[in-house]
């Protein structure tokens, strides 16, 4: 009988499996969300401070995006994202303990590592896994897209947890005043949802080591790893390039982070300008990105819906991505007023904006995981989130610099709309593979 411990698990399975990762990698980021700025405000850091220490995390991870999406390809899917969860474990203990800028630099670059080894590793197992057992022609779209439902969900929970847990410890006999006593000062209220992050986070490495079997693949050694990511990152690179599918989903994902940066850079300010001070503007900004989260999620459940109703995948990233655009559009009209009526067209613009890039991103992938091999998958989905977030750093720091009003809203709401058109052309759904090598 053939061994049950290295066969591929069947379709369902391996669909099961990773929706439970996505959920567990992103639970911990969720609770953080809510918790993590304020928390170093506690710890003395000024918002400059502050600043600086998530900027070393975002340069951390787009120093490694591409190295790492390499590693995996060459080392495999289920090493890299254990390595990924044991350094976000170390990383939630050292922020969330940590009260020197020494600790908490090593802390947010250690994140950092572990977002970019964990950046597109479990959808590639994801991938690879139902192919080996059911062959290429194999259904992608419903496993992808409810892995995107999935880590919205966990993102949304974690932030609703992340925000209530010291809120919680500050009521009645105010557990958490005793808790920071009995650590003299080490544990804050503040620090709970961090720690509580790297529980789940052992959870995590636990499950990948137990369930995560990969098809078999070639003994990696030490030379063979040296050898082999430079090589997988060059042919990651040169994707684009090769491939006219390819491209419009790179170029696609810039044009989603251009949006993701006007969104993120400009909705707490419109709604502190709507509430009237910062703690209720705070307040109202975290419930709106649970809300998004739970829009984006519940796109991605509706994107196998949104390719039957367009007649392909291709049409409905169309659809999605315009739609999305039609939410800034949306944001963009309304930027200068503050009508309630407004403030509600604003609302379900940007409820928009996020169903429509949930809905699209489960579509796009399906097609860019029917153009690449097993060997270049991991770095394929690292170039694609490499360009999102050069794209969208670009874009904050062109917004930042532009007079608030409707102009940053419609011009990243022009970009996205761009990015839609580019799918007018069908290419077809069955692309033939293309080697990284």
């Amino acid at each position: 009988m053939t061994d049950l411990v290295t066969q591929p698990p069947g379709t369902r399975s391996a669909r099961r499996r990773y929706v439970t990762v996505c959920a567990l990698l992103w639970l911990p980021p969720g609770l953080g969300m809510a918790s993590m700025v304020l928390l170093l405000g506690e710890r003395g850091m000024s918002l400059a401070a502050i600043a600086g220490l998530f900027a070393a995390h975002s340069l951390t991870v787009a120093a490694l995006e591409l190295p790492t999406g390499g590693l995996s390809d060459v080392l495999g899917r289920r090493p890299v994202l254990a390595l990924a969860g044991v350094l976000n474990v170390v990383a939630c203990l050292l922020i969330g303990l940590g009260a020197t800028a020494y600790v908490l630099t090593a802390g947010m670059v250690l994140m950092g590592v572990a977002r970019a080894l964990a950046s597109g590793t479990a959808e590639a197992w994801y991938v690879d896994t139902v192919q080996a057992g059911s062959g290429p022609e194999a259904d992608l779209r419903t496993g992808l897209a409810r892995g995107g439902s999935a880590t919205s969900a966990a993102l949304a929970a974690g932030l609703l947890l992340g925000g209530a847990l010291p809120w919680l410890l500050g009521l009645g006999p105010d557990p958490g005043t005793r808790l920071s006593e009995a650590t003299s000062g080490a544990v804050l209220p503040l620090s709970v949802p961090l720690l509580l992050g790297a529980a789940v986070q052992v959870v995590f490495v636990c499950y990948v080591l137990a369930v995560l079997r990969e098809p078999p693949r070639p003994p990696a050694t030490l030379r063979s790893v040296v050898r082999g990511v430079p090589v997988t990152v060059m042919g990651g690179l040169r994707l684009g390039g090769r491939d006219a599918l390819v491209r419009r989903v790179l170029i696609s994902a810039a044009a989603a982070g251009s949006a993701l940066a006007a969104i993120e850079l400009l909705v707490p300010g419109r709604t502190v300008a709507v509430t009237g001070a910062t703690g209720s503007g705070a307040m109202i900004y975290a419930a709106l990105s649970c809300a998004g989260f739970v829009c984006s999620g519940l796109g991605s459940h509706l994107a196998p819906f949104a390719a039957r109703a367009a007649g392909s995948g291709e049409r409905a990233v169309l659809v999605s991505l315009a739609a999305g655009a039609g939410g800034l559009l949306f944001l963009g009209v309304t930027a200068t007023s503050g009508h309630p009526m407004a403030t509600g067209l604003a609302v379900a613009g940007f409820g928009l904006f996020y169903l429509g890039l949930g809905a699209a991103s489960p579509n796009e992938n399906e097609l860019l995981h029917r153009s690449v091999s097993s060997a270049g998958r991991a770095t394929a989905l690292s170039v694609q989130s490499l360009a999102q977030q050069l794209v969208g750093a670009l874009t904050g720091l062109i917004v930042g610099a532009l007079r608030p009003g409707p102009l940053p809203w419609l011009l990243t709401g022009a970009a996205l709309l761009a990015g839609a058109l580019l799918w007018l052309r069908r290419s077809g759904e069955r692309a033939p593979q293309v080697s990284s090598a």
